[in-house]
């Protein structure tokens, strides 16, 4: 009987952390988008002086300040690069979010950028949003969970507990 609670709480342990993945991608994305909004704000400016006097080009903007000998236009120079480096990095992170849904866990998983991602961790309030795409995480993961865990003690048991000999009626 105690196994048979175990099981109950383990799935419903994987069930509450499955039903977490949706809302938690989708806070990622939230902060995703609005640190390129920032940073695209940021470079306005910028775009607009290399509008009017470079064909929109930001690169040749930056070239021609640090081609002055103002030491104040090579330190703008740098931190425009740095605004334009942000903002091409902000810009693949939201492109990745766009797409299918393991698409959007494995970029998580594997090429989130770790500033954001840990934004995303320190703000993110754990809830139950019963769409279909949560039900379908927590579902797949309380299977998951259990599985993983009944077969590590089933596997224990087999190499911890010695074989009991049946005996023979003779």
């Amino acid at each position: 009987m105690l196994r048979s609670y175990i099981r109950l709480v383990l799935f419903a342990l994987g069930l509450l952390i499955g039903v977490q993945v949706p809302g938690f991608i989708t806070d990622y994305a939230q902060r995703i988008e609005a640190h390129r909004l920032e940073a695209q704000q940021a470079l306005e400016g910028f775009r607009k002086t290399a509008t009017q006097f470079f064909g929109g080009d930001l690169d040749r903007l930056v070239a021609h300040y640090r081609a002055s000998d103002d030491p104040v236009f090579q330190n703008d120079a740098d931190s425009i690069g740095v605004l334009m480096r942000r903002d091409q990095m902000l810009e693949r992170q939201w492109q990745a979010m766009q797409g299918p849904w393991y698409e959007r866990i494995w970029h998580v998983i594997a090429e989130a950028n770790p500033v954001i991602l840990q934004e995303t961790w320190a703000g993110y309030r754990y809830q139950v949003v019963l769409t279909p795409e949560s039900i379908g995480w927590g579902l797949a993961c309380a299977f998951l969970l259990s599985w993983i865990i009944e077969s590590i003690a089933l596997a224990l048991a087999i190499l911890i507990l010695p074989r009991r000999k049946s005996r023979r009626l003779v």
